[in-house]
């Protein structure tokens, strides 16, 4: 195992993306401020999608304004095409996040078009973003399993994340968008796709719906991962996912990487504190789920 691991803190988007509430840009703002305070370094601030489809993520731009200047701290966005490219450069983002799916139904149904037109779709974003000096990191959904299709072949995943890794993304996040692997199902994709990407290169991101996501993470961790995504309080899911529950809470992922002893540079109780405010926000009691 590694020394050290880098968690990605997604609450701030794919936390959000998926609750009825729609949190004004100054809470959103103090939300990522928490997170910070945390120690958290890699922090997604939200998204330029059609405010439309996912109106929880509008006026990204404010938010990332709101943090115009500020060193030490990465704020990365989903983009999913030119048009949001164009609109992120605008907000001075300087990392930006592309997603494709192991799955051609949940491609469809995420962005409207099959996988291979997806990366037609994303081939000039990467190429527009680099030559900004902005870096790309790269999502694959249904790694694990697709709500539309159910198991996903391993030789497909490897596929799709070895696309994403050569079109120019320093990192691929493998995600199980609807919560159904376990550890040795985990572990069995892990290995297919380090065999066309560099575990170096490669991240996890699992949801939590069957409860297995810390079990899954520990199983990646021992075949060498050493970035994990996870959410503030366990907020999100997937609107075009039926039936996927929240992301795996950070302060959980922290408990674990602590008791493991891998450096992380984030204080749980503070992570508690920034789940706190977040489900408070939300209207959901502000307890996080794992509070002492």
């Amino acid at each position: 195992m590694a020394e050290r691991v880098r968690i990605v803190e997604v609450g701030p988007r794919d936390g959000l993306q998926n609750e009825a509430s729609v949190l004004p840009v100054e809470t959103r703002v103090a939300f990522i401020e928490k997170l910070i305070a945390a120690g958290l370094t890699t922090i997604e601030a939200g998204s330029f999608v059609s405010p439309r489809r996912v109106p929880q993520m509008a006026d990204t731009a404010a938010v990332l304004k709101a943090f115009a200047g500020r060193r030490g701290v990465s704020l990365p966005v989903l983009v999913p095409n030119m048009t949001g490219l164009e609109a992120a450069l605008a907000a001075g983002a300087r990392e930006i996040a592309i997603f494709a799916a192991a799955s051609e139904s949940f491609s469809r149904k995420n962005v409207n078009c099959s996988i291979a037109e997806s990366f037609e779709r994303f081939a000039p974003v990467v190429e527009g973003a680099q030559a900004e000096g902005v870096a790309v990191r790269g999502y694959v959904s249904c790694v694990l399993g697709c709500p539309y299709e159910g198991a996903v072949p391993l030789s497909r995943v490897a596929d799709v994340a070895e696309r994403v890794a050569a079109l120019g993304c320093y990192e691929v996040s493998l995600g199980d968008t609807i919560g159904v692997g376990t550890p040795n199902a985990a572990r069995a994709m892990l290995r297919a796709v380090a065999e066309r990407v560099p575990m170096k290169s490669l991240a996890v991101h699992f949801h939590d719906t069957k409860g297995q996501a810390v079990a899954n993470i520990y199983a990646c961790l021992e075949e060498g991962v050493c970035v994990v995504d996870c959410s503030a309080g366990g907020l999100g899911g997937c609107p075009y996912a039926p039936g996927a529950s929240g992301n795996v809470a950070t302060e959980d992922v922290v408990y674990l990487l602590d008791g493991l002893g891998f450096e992380t540079g984030v204080d749980r109780a503070a992570i508690m504190e920034a789940a706190r405010f977040a489900l408070e926000a939300l209207g959901k009691g502000g307890v996080p789920r794992r509070a002492p």
